[in-house]
């Protein structure tokens, strides 16, 4: 019987594994006690897994309070929550903007309003090294703008944007700014109490080590969004209104404790490593692999300088899908094909045609760094390269 290769897992920009013991053990205590919830309960023993989460995150991203830490299913669902409920909170005419380099879960919600004829859109594009530039946002500025959603960190390119400048530009402007943190949270140092962002979206499973299905964001000024998804608190109940106070204003149903156990467990061990060694780390690595693949003539590297673990490339006369396939099966390499959902990106650096991703956490060491780049080395070797992938 051939012997099967070992697993090399580099599709932690989609979810993080492995994940810390700790993360695996807080999940395992959660679902072992019954649930202790403010207002649902009238027990007084277990762990407040939603406060414990609010705390860490507040001191992961230099920011309080922690109840204007809002949690959801993920960063698509922040993403929805914070659009809607800023459009439902400033009715009348509504420019938005957005960038080239945005997932679909910021490109999807502001499209369909635009489709509806609800708002107007400008959607930025990003300069030949991967980032968008403060002084082309400020070109798309119209004196109706009245929002820009935009991603962080780029979850192909691997870049990251300067949102602290774009920020200052929209605010002398009097533009609301919505930032995507999926790929930043936990993968680098992230200051919301001096960046001049108004709301920052994040998700669980990814850089924070937390498990599917969790997520949520910080609102510096709770007014300036209202809530567009309400129902039972467990607080105020005799009012048919929702609550106005943080964090139940924008928190309806039982919420996923040994979700927000994992998150808590999760920002936790984010914390005891330290970000700044996280992205170190990370830069080292991704460097090293880039080095060895840009080495092959027949492999183009789509990420030439990340700042976070991501390593994007294509091979001549391979299709992606392909490529992903004989990783996976000939090398036990586990990546990611496609579009990556960043179509914009996409028609911009391929064509539309999509490319393979390698992304890295924490837990990926160097020696499978170094055998993913060899085994992608040697599939290109052999790729018939006469056959346009096309």
């Amino acid at each position: 019987m051939k012997e099967k290769k070992p697993l090399i897992y580099l599709n932690n920009a989609a979810t993080t594994w492995p994940k810390p013991p700790a993360v695996v053990e807080a999940v395992t205590a959660s679902l072992a006690a019954p649930v202790f919830g403010a207002g649902r309960t009238a027990g007084t023993e277990g762990e407040d897994y939603p406060s414990l989460a609010r705390e860490a995150l507040a001191r992961l991203f230099h920011a309080g309070p922690p109840e204007h830490y809002i949690f959801t299913q993920n960063a698509t669902d922040s993403l929805n929550l914070l659009i809607h409920g800023f459009l439902a909170a400033h009715p009348g005419p509504c420019h938005v903007l957005t960038t080239a380099l945005d997932h679909n879960s910021v490109l999807r919600p502001l499209h369909e309003l635009e489709h509806e004829g609800r708002i107007s859109l400008t959607v930025v594009p990003f300069d030949e090294d991967g980032t968008v530039s403060p002084a082309a946002v400020r070109e798309a500025v119209r004196q109706e703008t009245r929002l820009m959603v935009m991603a962080h960190g780029s979850n192909v390119l691997g870049t990251v944007q300067d949102v602290g400048a774009i920020g200052a530009m929209l605010h002398e402007h009097g533009v609301y700014f919505i930032v995507d943190g999926a790929q930043t949270a936990g993968h680098i140092p992230v200051d919301l109490g001096t960046l001049q962002v108004d709301a920052y979206a994040f998700t669980g499973h990814k850089g924070l080590f937390g498990i599917t299905g969790t997520g949520g964001f910080y609102l510096r000024d709770p007014d300036a969004v209202a809530p567009v998804r309400v129902g039972g608190t467990g607080t105020d109940s005799f009012s048919l209104l929702q609550p106005r106070e943080m964090p139940e204003k924008f928190e309806a149903g039982t919420p996923n404790y040994p979700g927000l156990a994992a998150l808590a467990a999760g920002v936790e061990c984010v914390l005891s490593v330290g970000t700044e060694a996280i992205a170190e780390k990370a830069e080292r690595q991704t460097a090293m692999m880039i080095r060895t693949l840009k080495e092959e003539p027949n492999i183009l590297v789509h990420t030439a300088h990340p700042a976070l673990p991501i390593v994007s490339f294509s091979v001549t006369g391979m299709d992606d899908d392909d490529l992903g396939f004989v990783l996976a099966r000939a090398y036990g390499v586990v990546g990611r094909t496609g579009l990556h959902c960043a179509p914009l990106v996409h028609q911009a650096i391929d064509g539309g045609k999509g490319c393979v991703r390698l992304s890295l956490s924490w837990f990926t060491t160097d020696d499978e760094c170094r055998t993913a780049a060899r085994a992608i080395t040697e599939v290109a070797r052999h790729a018939d390269h006469s056959v346009d992938s096309a």
